[in-house]
């Protein structure tokens, strides 16, 4: 029994051992991801593949040329620090010179160390240096730059959700930045407020495209997002006005619409700056009604007025906002853009309501080279 009981001891603790190794090991992996960790390791290894690189060349440099050199000098410029790669510069510049003495002079037949590998491999180091430094300069680690974007992509989508609605409404977006990118100029932040009796939705459109206006788009959206719930409505665009002004930007202008929309009644207002009117389809009529506030652009000038339009939505009844991009081009005014909008959705609305804003992107401004959102709100009858 004894014997048995250490035994049992003895594989619980070389079991706990391994798990400790195990996580050590997924946090040092993760830390080095995200450039918390020394980078020592990948200088070892990449040290190591002089070496290797050297005897494999001169054994054999028709398969392993002298510009084989160029792989862990490509490799450092990603993964080590500028004085890390230095040292692993004087490491492959002394290979080059090992290789040239063993192959002789590259006169005297194929797969030497001629003038052309040399110049090669230093390029290769100069830009290798040159990107190593900038990373250096910012602060950011290329392993950790990447996540940074990626994270940053996802939070705005997350901040851009739209807010669950109660039984009887239903809401969805769409969203396509100019050019397939990721980030975007137009944006979305919402919120349930007044117990969730009310929602709260702001579209906005920085100026500017794509990944011109991706960092503007990304401060906005978490400032708008900080505003919005905060400020009674009739102050969130005169607050957001003056966040702009306060920014200085030299294209720092926005345009915006301001949805509040009573969930028990129906009833709504809506606040524009300088935005397109909204579109409201009246189930009772088939028609549709453009809504249009006034008020000017965001971020031109202080003590801006805006103010507001009413409606109410039935059962039945559609609501749409969206950015000039969808209705906007060259070859066909916002008139024609709008009509041809609201034909496509009549054409489609019938079929339900589920994946429309996407349909109608899809169907209206699929190659537009414009930033193209379309949030779509209805009422079930």
């Amino acid at each position: 029994m004894g014997d048995r009981a250490g035994h049992d001891t003895h594989a619980a603790r070389l079991r706990r051992s391994v798990h400790r190794a195990r996580l050590a090991l997924r946090r040092t992996g993760v830390e080095y991801f995200r450039g918390g960790a020394s980078d020592r390791l990948a200088l070892a290894g990449l040290l190591l593949t002089v070496p290797a690189i050297v005897c494999g060349t001169v054994l054999d440099p028709v398969w392993c040329s002298p510009a084989t050199l160029v792989l862990p000098i490509v490799a450092g410029g990603l993964l080590l620090r500028p004085a890390s790669l230095l040292a692993l510069y004087a490491a492959a510049a002394g290979g080059l010179i090992v290789e040239s003495v063993l192959l002789g002079p590259y006169g005297e037949g194929p797969a030497r160390v001629t003038p052309g590998t040399v110049l090669v491999v230093a390029a290769c180091g100069l830009f290798g240096l040159l990107i190593a430094q900038f990373r250096a300069r910012v602060g950011v680690p290329w392993r950790r730059g990447g996540t940074m974007l990626f994270d940053l992509r996802e939070r705005l989508r997350v901040q851009s959700a739209l807010p669950r609605l109660p039984d009887g409404w239903h809401r969805e977006m769409a969203l396509r930045p100019a050019g397939g990118q990721s980030f975007s100029g137009d944006f979305v932040v919402a919120a349930r407020t007044h117990g969730g009796r009310t929602l709260e939705v702001v579209l906005t459109d920085v100026s500017g495209k794509g990944m011109d206006a991706a960092s503007r788009s990304l401060l906005l959206s978490g400032a708008f997002g900080g505003l919005l719930g905060s400020l009674p409505p009739h102050g969130f665009l005169p607050a957001a006005n003056g966040y702009l002004l306060r920014q200085d930007w030299d294209e720092g202008f926005a345009t915006s619409v301001h949805l509040v929309l009573d969930l028990d009644s129906g009833d709504y207002e809506l606040f524009s700056a300088g935005h397109l009117p909204a579109l409201q389809l009246h189930a009772g009529t088939g028609r549709w009604e453009q809504k249009e506030a006034e008020g000017p652009l965001l971020g031109v000038y202080d003590g801006a007025d805006f103010h507001p339009v009413k409606g109410s939505l039935r059962p039945g009844d559609v609501l749409m906002l969206f950015t000039d991009g969808l209705v906007e081009a060259a070859d066909r005014d916002l008139d024609e853009g709008i009509d041809r909008l609201t034909g496509e959705a009549e054409r489609c609305l019938p079929d339900g309501f589920h994946g429309v804003a996407r349909h109608l992107i899809e169907a209206v401004a699929k190659d537009v080279n414009d930033d193209r959102a379309l949030l779509l709100i209805s009422r079930r009858g």
